[in-house]
């Protein structure tokens, strides 16, 4: 069998992230669907920790503008979690330098380019064009567990998204200015915010939506025991 020949394993296989997205708007009950399929992932007795903020037309351009004034502002970036271990190693490090690289070739962005890539950063904060964004919080009290949880959550919701035809953007930068999403939003200071989600049609001209990023083969990760 091939993925081709199983819609699941096709949806799981499509899911990448996508980086431009076209304006037309996704039907809110459509994101209902996506949300209670997603809400079948598995939590640790079944406590469903996360969360879900979903945003579209006017209160996401708010939210934008608001993200971006902070952005071209140079305000420090003070996410609720670090994301990145704070000392990078091979093969971690060469991975991510491939795949920025491979972006940024893409986009005609040159080495050294500080002007063009901040452009590129701040498209994070209009959502690539994303009609709807979502973002995903859990109480600050959980457990590591509990952020399993949620990524599995997480996980869930993007291969919903690509069943019925969508793309999607996971994005930990949409939650590098918190107390801007928290004021937007309503959110509480006693969640944290894990990340935002991008989610609307691909606009398949847009040159970032060619990238590919590579995986490693199941030899290079799993073990099999006998």
């Amino acid at each position: 069998m091939t993925t081709e020949d199983n819609a699941l394993l096709k949806a799981i296989s499509t899911r990448r992230s996508v980086r431009g997205f076209l304006p037309d708007p996704v039907d809110p009950e459509l994101i209902r669907t996506i949300l209670n399929t997603a809400a079948r992932a598995p939590s640790g007795n079944n406590i469903q920790p996360w969360q879900v903020h979903v945003v579209r037309d006017e209160a996401r351009d708010r939210l934008s503008s608001a993200l971006l004034d902070a952005f071209n502002a140079d305000t420090p970036m003070q996410p609720d979690y670090q994301y990145y271990p704070s000392t990078w190693r091979d093969p971690y490090l060469s991975r991510r330098r491939e795949s920025g690289w491979s972006l940024y070739e893409l986009l005609g962005i040159s080495k050294g380019d500080k002007a063009q890539s901040k452009l590129q950063h701040a498209r994070n904060f209009s959502f690539f064009g994303a009609p709807a964004v979502i973002y995903i919080t859990i109480d600050g009290d959980m457990g590591q567990g509990s952020w399993l949880d949620a990524g599995m959550f997480i996980q869930a919701f993007m291969i919903a998204a690509r069943a019925v035809g969508l793309h999607t953007c996971p994005q930990v930068a949409l939650v590098a200015y918190p107390d801007v999403v928290r004021d937007q939003l309503s959110i509480g200071a006693d969640k944290v915010l894990i990340c935002g989600i991008s989610l609307g049609y691909e606009d398949s001209s847009h040159p970032a939506n060619k990238l590919r990023t590579t995986r490693v083969g199941v030899n290079e990760f799993a073990v099999f025991h006998q």
